[in-house]
């Protein structure tokens, strides 16, 4: 089971998705992660942990982009690990995804 949680509008996604994802915590606890595009490239903060490690790792940066996706994890495949959590950039940096499930 994940949370899954997304924002298109006028204020900064960072700061909706940080509060979507508490409020989903218990969909996932081993891992969180946020991602947008600023300036043109993926921003993207993701830990093994819990939601209050994501925001230690944010560290107040606010992501200046109005369009967001976060995640929070509960793996059934995989270890918790940073490199396993979720939002994932493709090589060439043009998507960002999240799933739920094993691809």
């Amino acid at each position: 089971m994940c949370g899954i949680v997304g924002y298109i509008g006028f204020r900064s996604a960072s700061e909706i998705l940080i509060r979507g994802l508490q409020r989903l915590e218990y969909r996932g606890y081993d891992s969180a992660g946020i991602a947008a595009f600023e300036n043109g490239k993926p921003f993207l903060v993701k830990c093994a942990g819990k939601v209050s490690d994501l925001v230690d790792k944010l560290n107040n940066h606010i992501c200046i982009s109005n369009v967001g996706i976060g995640h929070t994890r509960w793996a059934t495949h995989g270890i918790p690990s940073d490199i396993n959590a979720h939002p994932h950039v493709s090589n060439d940096g043009k998507f960002i995804i999240i799933h739920n499930g094993i691809i």
